[in-house]
């Protein structure tokens, strides 16, 4: 933008003034330096002014400085072109300066033209303008005109800069503007997709509920459908028991009826046999004497295996589970000719259980022929469960329970089921190294939801081995064709047409007494035994009232005794001593006087368990693991 310069033509001094101010004075300066100029020119005389002056000149009325006002200078139609502003910028626009001093008008300026000046347009040349008005007026002027054009590049920069600055904030605004925009268009976005997400994850939320709810339902379902089983199947067991035992009660009931029609049909047979034998006997004599030397062989080892243990004194009190006197007999009963010593209601307990065994022979032969079915598979599964027990206390629970499934299987008769289990269980009872107390808690868990099959189970046992009736076969020449015929009928086994050894026999005699010891002493809780300490109580009475000493009796009741004799001390204490004591003075003289070689490890044992007072002491494998790698035993 071009500048405006004023050039006067004179630079005197008038009256001391300098015509040509300070060129760096600011507005306030230069109206007082007009005022102290004013106060001077009043003081001297105008005409003195007047003739000092070389520059005086008439001045006409109508430029008369009238004192008393402000002066005013004037610029008509005063423009400014610049190429970088805006065109017209000051038109018709006055500058008055404040003061108290003359008023004046400066209608005529000489303006020079300089090659430097970027003034486009000025005011118009009067050559007579310092003529009129004189050098301190021209000066006044050049000065005030000087200091409008820097007031007004002030205002020019001042308004370019403010221009620049509106431009750079309108810039900035349009930024910030657009910068909000975008940012609100970008939070929109995300406000959707965080919408979109927190609306699929309630969704997603309430599907989990919805599931996990209708999983809770089915649940419930299941439980209310298993619990309508269970009851269903409790309710069907309950009658399947209560249907059992009224087949049992009648079956005794039966077995009582034929025990007492034998028992009448035996005496009247015995008694006309012994009068048959007196005749006999007679017919006979010269027939014995002939044989006196084999005869009387026979008749001291039939008067040696004759004799009755009986314990003077040591019968149990009244409420004791024993057989009394009167329900024991030396009887001999006659089977095939063969002469057996045991208790009569022994041998009704044995004959009732054998029957029981006969009609499930039969029912399961008729069901065999009828449905044609294959129970292989069935049994294997018996079997095995069965040769998998341990003396563990899982392992127990495990197997029988599996057991009670299988004996309950639909798929299969019960009947059939309880054969198989039976015969299984003794099988796996005769080897030695089993576990005779693990094997008798399945048997007491199994049987306490299948009743019947215990007395299946001891008829099983009893053909097996008949000292647990407990009943003894007297060997006579007479009856036997020869002792292999005799020891057949006590059980040995014969295995290509040789018969196995006594050494043989006695280990699985021995096998077969502790199982049938562990199975009367076992007790656990909220099942009952069906055949507990009360019957192996009267199986040691029985025992020792009518069998006599032996190798096959001595082993019998060393193994019962070690298995049983603890629980039968801890229940019937002193009455369960005098049994020892009776076993101590009877059964072991007995045994001593016989001086059998194989029989002294047997007497030994008896012996120290009695004076050692073993039966004291819990017998191992009694209690069961806890687990396999533990030596903690617990009660089961």
């Amino acid at each position: 933008m071009g500048a405006v310069k004023l050039n006067l033509r004179c630079s005197q001094r008038v009256d001391g003034i300098a015509d040509d101010p300070e060129p760096d004075w600011s507005f306030d300066a230069l109206v007082s330096e007009l005022n102290a100029l004013e106060a001077k020119l009043a003081t001297n005389a105008s005409s003195t002014f007047e003739r000092s002056s070389p520059y005086t000149k008439t001045i006409s009325r109508e430029k008369k400085i009238e004192r008393g006002r402000a002066f005013v200078l004037r610029a008509d139609e005063y423009e400014m072109e610049d190429t970088d502003s805006e065109d017209d910028y000051g038109d018709d626009k006055a500058l008055v300066a404040a003061g108290s001093g003359k008023r004046f008008t400066c209608d005529e300026l000489y303006l020079s033209d300089s090659d430097d000046s970027d003034i486009v347009s000025g005011f118009e040349v009067r050559p007579y303008l310092m003529d009129e008005l004189g050098e301190v007026e021209g000066a006044l002027f050049e000065l005030t005109h000087e200091h409008q054009l820097r007031v007004k590049d002030e205002i020019r920069n001042k308004i370019s800069a403010l221009e620049t600055a509106l431009v750079n904030e309108t810039q900035n605004s349009t930024s910030s503007l657009l910068r909000v925009e975008k940012y609100k268009e970008t939070r929109q976005e995300l406000d959707k997709k965080f919408d979109t997400q927190y609306q699929r994850r309630i969704a997603e939320a309430l599907d989990n509920h919805l599931t996990a709810v209708q999983r809770d339902r089915e649940l419930r379902s299941q439980i209310e459908e298993r619990k309508i089983r269970s009851d269903a199947a409790y309710e069907e067991a309950k009658r399947k028991v209560a249907f059992e035992k009224q087949q049992q009660e009648k079956a005794k009931a039966e077995a009582e009826a034929k025990l007492r029609a034998e028992e009448a049909k035996r005496a009247a047979l015995e008694a006309e046999r012994k009068a048959e034998m007196e005749a006999k006997k007679q017919a006979a004599m010269e027939a014995e004497k002939r044989a006196a030397e084999a005869e009387r062989r026979a008749e001291k080892e039939s008067t040696e295996t004759s004799k009755r243990v009986t314990p003077g004194g040591t019968q149990p009190s009244a409420g004791h589970p024993t057989d009394t006197a009167s329900n024991l007999s030396n009887a001999e009963n006659k089977e095939s000719g063969n002469m057996y010593r045991a208790a009569t209601n022994a041998l009704n307990l044995e004959h009732g259980r054998l029957q029981k065994l006969k009609e499930l022979f039969e029912k399961n032969q008729v069901i065999r022929s009828s449905y044609n079915k294959d129970y292989t598979r069935h049994e294997g599964h018996i079997s095995r469960n069965i040769r998998q027990i341990r003396g563990i206390r899982d392992n127990v629970r495990s197997k029988a329970s599996e057991l009670i499934k299988l004996l309950n299987d639909p798929q299969c008769p019960q009947s059939i089921s309880i054969e198989i289990f039976a015969k299984k269980v003794v099988s796996y009872c005769e080897n030695p190294g089993n576990a005779p107390f693990a094997s008798a808690y399945v048997i007491v868990l199994v049987t306490s939801q299948v009743p019947h099959a215990m007395d299946i189970f001891l008829a099983e046992l009893h053909m097996a081995c008949l000292y647990t009736v407990p009943k003894h076969l007297v060997y006579k020449k007479s009856a036997f064709q020869s002792k292999e015929a005799y020891f057949k009928s006590i059980g040995y086994r014969e295995d290509e047409g040789k018969i196995e050894s006594t050494e043989d026999y006695l280990k699985r005699l021995e096998s077969y007494m502790k199982v049938y010891g562990a199975l009367v002493q076992t007790e656990t809780t909220n099942v009952q035994n069906l055949h507990g300490l009360k019957e192996g109580w009267a199986w040691l009475a029985r025992f020792l009232n009518t069998l006599p000493a032996n190798q096959y009796t001595a082993v019998s009741l060393n193994a019962f005794l070690q298995m049983a004799g603890f629980a039968l001390y801890k229940r019937y204490k002193f009455q369960f001593l005098k049994m020892l004591n009776v076993v101590s003075k009877n059964f072991l003289v007995d045994l001593k006087s016989r001086n059998i070689p194989e029989l002294t490890r047997t007497i030994t044992e008896i012996q120290t368990y009695i004076e050692d007072k073993k039966f004291l002491q819990e017998p191992e494998g009694r209690s069961l693991q806890s687990n396999l790698l533990s030596n903690v035993y617990v009660n089961y």
